[in-house]
């Protein structure tokens, strides 16, 4: 990556679902020229990814959620035991009292804690309601209580890894 970015084929190199660990095997990587500038990870309100997220900010790495919003209980990769996020009544609560929907709560959640979002969706509406979490912001209180909601709740399995020796790839933040 790093002889294409040399090359000019990049601006960038990111790295996705590195947990401290291995973000730390890169950052100390004799002969080191450019370390990753994002790490892209599950991360919402039941898996808030915390102690890796002040690790990224401690090290100048922008961590970025995907799955910010749950996910679709409906395909067959995704533990049908799971809670669905977005109907989760705290949420709910705090969408309520902001008048916004859940998914607004939780994508302004992870805006204010310094995340890059990403959201994904088909629906039209859907799309033009995750934009509009720029002119709203949640309460010290608000963002105290989302913090509680994490249960280390993962939607994606990644067993197609297992053979890794790094795996499993969330065993330390």
């Amino acid at each position: 990556m790093e002889n294409c970015k040399e090359a000019g084929l990049t601006r960038s190199i990111g790295v996705s679902n590195f947990n401290r660990r291995q973000l730390e095997l890169i950052i100390n990587k004799p002969g080191l020229q450019y370390k990753p500038v994002c790490n892209q990870v599950e991360c919402h309100p039941y898996l808030n990814q915390s102690k890796l997220l002040n690790f990224c900010k401690s090290k100048d790495i922008v961590l970025v959620a995907f799955g910010a919003l749950g996910f679709d209980m409906e395909k067959e990769w995704i533990s049908k035991n799971l809670p669905g996020l977005l109907q989760d009544p705290v949420i709910k609560a705090i969408a309520d009292k902001h008048g916004r929907t859940p998914a607004q709560v939780a994508l302004r959640y992870q805006l204010q804690r310094g995340l890059v979002v990403l959201a994904k969706s088909f629906n039209e509406k859907r799309m033009r309601e995750n934009l509009q979490v720029f002119d709203f912001q949640l309460t010290a209180e608000d963002m105290e209580t989302l913090d509680g909601l994490d249960r280390n709740i993962r939607y994606l399995q990644e067993t197609d890894f297992r053979d890794d020796p790094n795996y499993p790839f969330f065993d330390e933040y």
